[in-house]
């Protein structure tokens, strides 16, 4: 039996030192699989997450089914008590970072009960302003803020929404004694700048391209630390006078924790190769979004990072926690 022993082993560790995989590796997928998507048909995460699919599948042999949740937590919770065999995925991002960093009470811990895979893609905010108006770069914005404090309103969405907390990091970063008004929708927020009941607002990139090249509003930043390729000619605010400022919306995928390393690795690797095709990459710039793909230690510490970020702006802010 000792001796038996000693023979399988041994044939273990041939298997292993020629790149055998386990079974669960080897045979993965299995079946179809399905992506749980924090948002409602139609938008960017969406509208991403369908790219992906398509793409993801075809390279798998397995068709990928879409789920929309649009509540994150929802979405998340459901992809945390699945099976850890690599056929669940979530879309996990800058939004899921938020909503951590925004309750004090989840049913799941990010960092622990999910393995994250890849990033997608990026979305900048932009900061517009209303076409006719004087303010042609963000200096002019902080001229007048500077010359009359208080009086600067920023329109953003919904409190505690990325664009919300971007425009309080922008306020506590060039130190303004401004004020920032969240409207319900994106609709309003464009209805806001272009009335001039709000001299500025911080909104995601894709929803207001058409506007910005239908010259309803104008464009003065967007707020990643590059120029968007789409818009080559609008600065960073960190170029336009705020140095240092960085807020972009991302999304990336996640499994739950538990699921073999083998098969993170073979989806990591699958996840970069859909993103990067260039069919992929012309369609979501057009939608004024940013393909790239990521290792998982990557998308791991961008997650880490965006809590303990976005933690931070809620409390100098002072938003309640809930």
């Amino acid at each position: 039996m000792h001796k038996r022993s000693l023979l399988t082993w041994g044939a273990a560790a041939v298997a292993l030192a020629a790149g055998v995989r386990p079974a669960s590796a080897q045979s993965w997928p299995a079946k179809p699989l399905t992506l749980f998507v924090a948002f409602a048909p139609g938008g960017a995460g969406d509208i991403v997450a369908r790219f992906l699919a398509k793409k993801l599948g075809e390279r798998l042999g397995q068709p990928v089914i879409i789920e929309n949740r649009p509540i994150p937590v929802a979405a998340v919770s459901a992809v945390v008590r699945a099976k850890p065999d690599g056929h669940t995925l979530v879309m996990a991002g800058s939004g899921t970072a938020l909503t951590s960093a925004l309750f004090t009470t989840l049913p799941y811990d990010l960092m622990t009960d999910l393995v994250h895979v890849s990033t997608l893609a990026s979305f900048d905010l932009t900061v517009v302003t209303a076409s006719d108006t004087a303010m042609n770069s963000v200096a002019d914005v902080l001229a007048f803020a500077k010359a009359h404090p208080g009086r600067l309103n920023i329109a953003t969405v919904r409190l505690g929404s990325t664009q919300n907390l971007a425009a309080e990091l922008f306020k506590s970063m060039a130190g303004l004694d401004a004020v920032i008004v969240p409207y319900r929708t994106t609709a309003e927020v464009i209805t806001a700048v272009r009335s001039k009941d709000a001299h500025i607002a911080f909104e995601m990139l894709p929803p207001m391209l058409t506007q910005i090249t239908g010259k309803a509003v104008k464009a003065l930043a967007v707020t990643s630390g590059r120029r968007f390729a789409g818009l080559p000619a609008v600065p960073t605010l960190a170029e336009a006078g705020v140095p240092g400022f960085e807020a972009t919306s991302w999304n990336g995928i996640s499994v739950p924790a538990g699921t073999p390393p083998a098969i993170v690795a073979r989806l990591s690797k699958e996840i970069d190769a859909a993103m990067a095709s260039p069919d992929v990459r012309r369609e979501l710039q057009a939608a004024g979004m940013d393909a790239k793909g990521s290792t998982p230690e990557q998308m791991t510490r961008r997650m880490r990072d965006d809590i303990a970020k976005w933690r931070a702006v809620i409390d100098k802010a002072g938003i309640p926690r809930q």
